[in-house]
């Protein structure tokens, strides 16, 4: 079972777990680059779309009619560019876009005011980048800059520089020829929340980049890169160490051609949800391992238990002890095993004890047993009796001459000859009687007046067959021991009768009885082998009947020293 434990369950389960793991982290990695690929796309997208959004603003000036003849016309007083200002361009420089941080129009143009939106080509405009890359421009494309914010009322200064902390969409304002009398350029500025929002990408958990078509840094994520503070190439930035560039580029845009978004994102970053899987399968693989462990554990204990106990039995069927299993109901196998090995071994017993041994040996053998243990009783039995009635018989012949002799002697002969009659053991109530009446004659022609004696037979129970010589011991004892030792006379009751399907037979004597202690002793006896002293002929009895009715037979004696004994003998009823 062990073998066979670690060859189909715990190293299947092992090498599972372990491709399961390394398939689940290439595709989980896979996954994530995928993920950061995508998102580094999206903010491309997103940031394309924004830039595209402006552009189409600046377009929209671009194109405006209006817009071209109000900056090209020259103004004799104030108050007429102020009228049309408050009329068109008011309206429409503060459209309140979510993309828009500002729209400047700047013009060269003297007889405009400088206000809101409307600004003036100073030198120190003409001085800054945006305008000299736009004079530098041939057409009239957008230019997508990177700039200073327009709303600020002072330069932001960091080490002695310009600020240039946003994106600008400029253009040349020359739609209209007959209205490029004087230079005017659009500059509409792009809100550094919705940038920075942009490239706020949750899944670019590392810093982004976004580079010019010099390679230069325009924007970045990296709190430790000023990136705001003048061009720094992109080659001497220090990336972290043991990490993956996604990079996107720009195509098909003309005033986004060459520009790349690039990320920065470390191993120990895309790993982790690696990591994250590698303790799920790790844990997955415990509870397999533990709970197929446990289950084939309790099988296996549960199948040597009861295979164990299943040999114990059959090492005692061995020796000849058909002891079953005791078991709760199992439909598997060995359940099913168990259930046969119970009905052979029960059957094998009762092959052996019904057919060999109870059939053949054990009945021939105990009936043979039998026979001679009761006839050697019965030889001890009529010895003893024997003696006694002819002594009884020679003593009173001494003493007188009497023709009663005849009498005794012939009732006698009737004992002798009954107690001689070894093929006949078993005689009726009636029989039994009339031996006990011959017995009590040849006593009363020895005590005279000194025995007397009443019986009480139930008519029903005369014709009850019996063991031979069953009461007359009985009978014997109460005359020997309870008659002879008393001068002043002595009286026996026997009474024979019916109790259900019980033969009741019962003598008591008013002699000089016997003490608890030889009572106790007699009911000791009943239990085991032990002698009753001199008592040979109830002993014979009772063992005689063990022999014929083991446990069905019941003797209760009741006596106290100068109260009498009595005797009450139970036995199965047979016709």
């Amino acid at each position: 079972m062990l073998l066979l434990y670690f060859m189909c369950v715990f190293l299947p389960i092992v090498v599972t777990n372990v491709v399961f793991y390394n398939v689940t982290t290439t595709n989980v990695k896979s996954q994530r680059l995928q993920d950061i690929t995508r998102a580094l796309e999206q903010v491309k997208n997103e940031f394309r779309a924004e830039v595209e959004a402006v552009v189409a603003l600046s377009t929209v000036f671009y194109t405006d009619n209006n817009v071209n003849e109000i900056m090209d016309d020259d103004y004799a007083r104030p108050q007429d560019y102020i009228e049309k200002y408050d009329y068109y361009l008011r309206r429409i420089l503060n459209p309140g876009y979510n993309s828009v941080q500002n729209i400047k129009i700047y013009a060269d143009n003297p007889t405009i005011i400088h206000s809101g939106g409307i600004g003036l080509l100073t030198d120190e405009v003409k001085r800054s980048n945006w305008y000299r890359a736009v004079r530098e421009s041939d057409s009239s494309l957008p230019l997508l800059i990177r700039t200073r914010q327009e709303e600020e009322r002072s330069i932001i200064q960091k080490d002695g520089e310009d600020r240039r902390d946003t994106f600008s969409i400029v253009r040349k304002i020359d739609y209209y020829p007959p209205y490029n009398k004087w230079e005017k350029i659009i500059k509409i500025d792009m809100k550094t929340s919705t940038i920075a929002q942009i490239f706020s990408n949750l899944n670019l958990t590392g810093p982004t980049y976004l580079l010019n078509d010099r390679g230069e840094i325009e924007y970045s994520t990296d709190p430790n890169l000023d990136w705001g503070s003048g061009e720094i190439p992109f080659d001497r930035v220090v990336l972290p160490e043991r990490s993956y560039l996604f990079d996107e580029t720009y195509e098909g845009v003309a005033y986004l051609n060459g520009w790349r978004i690039v990320s920065a994102i470390s191993e120990d970053e895309v790993y982790q949800a690696v990591r994250s899987s590698r303790e799920s399968v790790f844990l997955l693989a415990i509870f397999n391992i533990v709970f197929a462990t446990a289950i084939i554990v309790w099988i296996s204990r549960s199948m040597n238990r009861r295979l164990v106990n299943i040999l114990r039995h059959m090492k005692k069927v061995k020796n000849q002890n058909f002891a079953t299993i005791k078991t709760g109901e199992s439909r598997d196998e060995i359940g099913q095993l168990t259930v046969e090995f119970n009905r052979m071994t029960n059957q094998i017993k009762s092959l052996i004890d019904d057919v060999y041994v109870a059939d053949i040996q054990t009945k021939a053998l105990e009936l043979e047993r039998r026979q001679a243990q009761l006839n050697a009783l019965q030889s001890q039995i009529n010895p003893h009796f024997l003696f006694n009635a002819l002594e009884t018989i020679r003593m009173r012949s001494v003493i007188k001459d009497e023709t009663e002799t005849a009498k005794i002697i012939a009732n006698m002969a009737k004992l002798f000859r009954t107690s001689l009659t070894w093929n006949k053991d078993r005689i009726t109530v009636a029989e039994e009687l009339e031996l006990i009446l011959c017995f009590l004659e040849i006593q009363k022609y020895r005590f005279e007046d000194r025995l007397r004696y009443e019986i009480d037979v139930d008519p029903d129970v005369r014709g009850r067959v019996i063991p031979k010589m069953m009461f007359l011991p009985f009978v014997e004892n109460a005359c020997i021991h309870g008659v002879e030792p008393r001068r002043n006379g002595s009286r026996i009751d026997i009474r024979i009768s019916r109790e259900g399907e019980e033969l009741v037979f019962s003598v008591q004597d008013n002699g000089n009885g016997m003490s608890e202690e030889n009572v106790a002793k007699f009911y000791r006896y009943m239990d085991s082998e032990e002698t009753i002293g001199e008592r040979i002929g109830v002993q014979n009895v009772i063992y005689r009947l063990k022999l014929i009715y083991r446990d069905r037979f019941r003797m209760r004696v009741e006596s106290r020293l100068g109260e009498g004994l009595f005797v009450e003998l139970r036995v199965p009823g047979i016709e």
